[in-house]
């Protein structure tokens, strides 16, 4: 089986996300948009910083205006009255000059703010903070959006890289941690987009105007020792985060990878749901399932408790800093405007941090879940096509084996060998031999579902691998012993690879198919819902759909897959007959398991063991009295015997 999903601890997540980030680029006006919208939300923060200790120093020159002046004692010489102009900030002074322009007086004359001040003061806050709820906003809108279309995006292309490779890719991989890597592990990078890229687009921006502010109000007022202690905390900050978020993308590697095994259990039971009923293997699968289950639990539970230790301590750290900053309040003897814009800052600049806290982990759960995404992505083993392949719409002449020999592994032994035979146009040759001798393996081989490891297969003289494979698919049509249906209707199900059918020519083809009455005594007639793989339908009903589908799409060339091997004895006859219509003035390839099905082929080989031991007719091959006449005899020993099988050949 292909192993895919290793765990790889040690992943560079930075082409990783360079890789998802070529996914956001094909919106990149969503990604502009939110990403601005966050800077300017973040930014924000520095102009609300930036107001606080102008309004509280406003407050302050109001409530320390002089008092009325006090009579001199006599002989005293009275002190001189403070000015205005050595109250009032150097900011402040500058806004009166430029207010004075506009006639807007901001100050009376015993130093308390004019009416007109406070409106402005009580204005401008408003408009700040309205801005920023409109860039959080788009900030949030647009990154959502954008997170889901790139998630649709790498599901569209991981469906589609899944289902162009080969049918020897999908014979050896588990099917469960193909819908894993589509359904949970995309989910994970929405959730990186959506919510952790929309925070990480704010909160540095927060910090930054955070620690900008600080510095600046720090070196304004000579307060050199908080930025010491700033450019102590900030490092002891992200430390943590760094660490800590390498050791959740390990668990988190190893979590996805457990949650693909449940889910691959879950399909396999539902699909051989049969199987495990029949053998009263409930029980023990409801087992097998918890065990899954608790490992899954026991995996997330530790990527969960090294995540929420990170909170924990981002809070002591926070109570370690503001403890350190009144104590250094407490020495340097500041006043309240002085110290309440830093608190605030610092306050205001924690819970961006505490953000980064939460979203780094999600961004290392992102790095796990990208991990697996594109290792399925750059799988490559779809079956090459010629880079100048030919264009084939008809069938001409005839299909030619010359000399193929096939193995399914390098180095494996073939399970063909020298294989060499003609399908003339208009001919039926069939295969016969033992289980497992390579019948359905030539048969593959024919329909160019795998190529030849030496040899080639030509129709028209021409190799199958120099004709484009839409061309070879539209050629050839394969009836099959599992006949699969999809829950759909029937006629989705009959109409299936055939664009543009017509209701009529759907009907057309079921009539043929002897699949009409049928279909026409339900009451939802065409548009009945046929269940998970036909389940509502019978063998016999689910063969003549399929029947009816070859009708419709009407290729030339039919391959028959020991295509009634798995119908009984009656059903099988009446099916016949409808294949017997299918198989007319068409090229046909058969499989037979029931040697009855193929006493009319025009060549027989017998395969065993990968080689063609013999071939010839029905009458040629039984007088030959080999291996061919040894498998006539063992299948026909009960019931009419080889006599009346001769008969029926005769008379047939």
């Amino acid at each position: 089986m292909i192993e895919i999903g290793t765990e790889q601890p040690h992943v560079n997540p930075w082409p990783l996300y360079r890789r998802l980030l070529r996914y956001a680029f094909r919106y990149r006006m969503h990604l502009l948009v939110g990403m601005l919208g966050g800077m300017l939300c973040g930014g924000s923060l520095f102009g609300l910083l930036q107001l606080s200790p102008r309004m509280l120093e406003i407050v302050e020159l109001n409530t320390a205006a002089p008092p009325a002046a006090e009579k001199p004692a006599p002989g005293a010489v009275a002190p001189a009255a403070p000015s205005k102009e050595s109250m009032f900030p150097s900011w402040l002074k500058e806004a009166e000059k430029q207010a004075a322009r506009f006639n807007i007086p901001l100050m009376q004359s015993d130093g308390r703010p004019t009416w007109q001040f406070v409106l402005l003061g009580l204005l401008i806050v408003p408009i700040i903070v309205g801005a920023r709820l409109v860039a959080l906003y788009f900030n949030q809108y647009c990154l959502r959006w954008l997170g889901a279309r790139v998630v649709r995006d790498l599901r569209d292309e991981l469906f589609e890289t899944i289902e162009n490779q080969s049918l020897k890719f999908h014979g050896s991989i588990d099917v469960g941690h193909l819908i894993s890597r589509n359904v949970t592990d995309t989910s994970m990078i929405e959730m990186v987009i959506n919510t952790a890229l929309a925070e990480a687009s704010r909160a540095p921006f927060e910090i930054l105007g955070s620690v900008i502010f600080v510095i600046l109000f720090a070196r304004e007022r000579h307060m050199f020792s908080l930025l010491l202690l700033l450019l102590i905390a900030f490092p002891v900050c992200i430390l943590p985060l760094l660490i800590m978020g390498r050791r959740v993308r390990n668990w988190t590697r190893q979590s996805l990878d457990r949650i693909s095994d449940i889910i691959s259990v879950m399909h396999e039971n539902l699909t051989c749901i049969r199987v495990v009923k029949a053998f009263h293997m409930e029980k023990a699968e409801a087992l097998r399932y918890r065990e899954m289950n608790r490992r899954y639990f026991k995996t997330i539970m530790r990527a969960v408790r090294v995540e929420l230790a990170l909170q924990p301590m981002m809070e002591a750290l926070g109570i370690l800093m503001g403890a350190s900053f009144l104590v250094i309040c407490f020495a340097r003897g500041l006043k309240f405007s002085e110290i309440i814009p830093i608190g605030a800052a610092g306050i205001l600049a924690y819970r961006p941090i505490r953000s980064l806290a939460k979203i780094v982990p999600v961004f290392e759960r992102g790095v796990a879940a990208q991990a697996r995404i594109f290792e399925a992505l750059d799988l490559d083993m779809r079956l090459p096509e010629a880079p100048h392949a030919c264009a084939k719409p008809t069938f001409d002449d005839r299909i030619r084996f010359e000399d193929v020999t096939f193995r399914y592994q390098p180095r494996g032994e073939p399970v063909i060998r020298h294989a060499a035979f003609d399908v003339p146009h208009g001919s039926m040759v069939a295969v016969v031999g033992a289980t497992g001798s390579g019948k359905t393996t030539l048969a593959n081989l024919l329909a160019r579902f795998y190529d030849p490891t030496d040899g080639r297969v030509s129709m028209d003289g021409i190799d199958l691998r120099q004709i484009r494979i839409a061309d070879v698919r539209k050629l050839i049509g394969v009836l099959s012993q599992e006949t699969v249906l999809f829950n759909e209707t029937i006629a989705f199900n009959i109409a299936y690879g055939t664009e543009g059918a017509t209701r009529a020519q759907i009907q057309a083809a079921a009539e043929q198919a002897n699949a009409h009455a049928f279909i026409a005594a339900h009451h939802d007639g065409y548009d009945r819902v046929v269940g998970e793989k036909g389940f509502v339908l019978s063998g016999g009903e689910r063969q003549r759909i399929a029947i009816a589908r070859i009708m419709l799409r009407n290729p030339p060339i039919l391959i028959l897959d020991e295509a009634t091997s798995a119908l009984d004895t009656v059903t099988e006859r009446q099916v016949q007959e409808e294949i017997a219509r299918a198989m007319a003035n068409r090229t046909t390839f058969a499989i037979a398991h029931r040697l009855s099905t193929i006493r009319r082929a025009d060549l027989i080989l017998v395969v065993d063991k990968g080689e063609i031991v013999e071939r010839g007719t029905h009458e040629s091959l039984y007088a030959y009295n080999g291996m061919y006449r040894r498998l006539c005899d063992m299948q026909f020993a009960d019931g009419e015997g080889v006599q009346g099988l001769g008969a029926r050949v005769q008379g047939g």
